[in-house]
């Protein structure tokens, strides 16, 4: 993960890059889910075989519906045609976060404190591959989280990611 800073702009960088493309989709959806009342988790745009997606992923507190994906995608599509911010043809796919949702911009990590996460190392540390975890608290360098009774320090250079976690039982 690299580390996320202010740009200045009264905005702030994802944990993990935004390409160029990805930088001026999101520049130009946010205004259009904050107007719908709807939280703009991330956005993607990647190449998966000869295709390039554009993902637009939302989020609300009561969840995300097939219809509010609808809502979106329509104000969404006409904003990127007019404004033609990427290069390559591609397919627009706009969806919810998801249950088990990758942790990657403040945002996320504040909204997500006091919520089960579960962390992946670049290479075990104490042992471990994988562990699970309250998060407790962030900040540039890493985060603290609590398991068995104790507050443990992860650093951001030792984590290949952090998603939060959620168990159907």
């Amino acid at each position: 993960m690299s580390v996320s800073a202010d740009t200045g702009k009264g905005e702030t960088m994802k944990l993990k890059r935004f390409g160029a493309t990805e930088q001026k989709v999101y520049e130009l959806v946010k205004p259009i889910t904050d107007e719908l009342e709807y939280f703009l988790w991330d956005v993607c745009y990647v190449r998966e075989g000869a295709l390039w997606y554009l993902r637009v992923f939302i989020d609300r507190d009561e969840g995300i519906t097939i219809e509010d994906c609808e809502k979106v995608n329509e104000p969404v599509s006409r904003i990127l045609d007019e404004k033609d911010p990427v290069q390559q043809s591609y397919m627009l796919e706009v969806g919810s976060a998801g249950l088990e949702r990758e942790l990657l911009k403040e945002e996320h990590f504040e909204a997500c404190i006091g919520d089960e996460v579960r962390i992946r190392f670049i290479r075990p540390v104490d042992g471990e591959k994988e562990i699970r975890a309250v998060l407790e608290s962030y900040s540039r360098d890493g985060v603290t989280v609590s398991r068995d009774g104790s507050e443990q320090f992860f650093n951001f250079a030792d984590i290949a990611f952090i998603k939060l976690w959620f168990s159907f039982d």
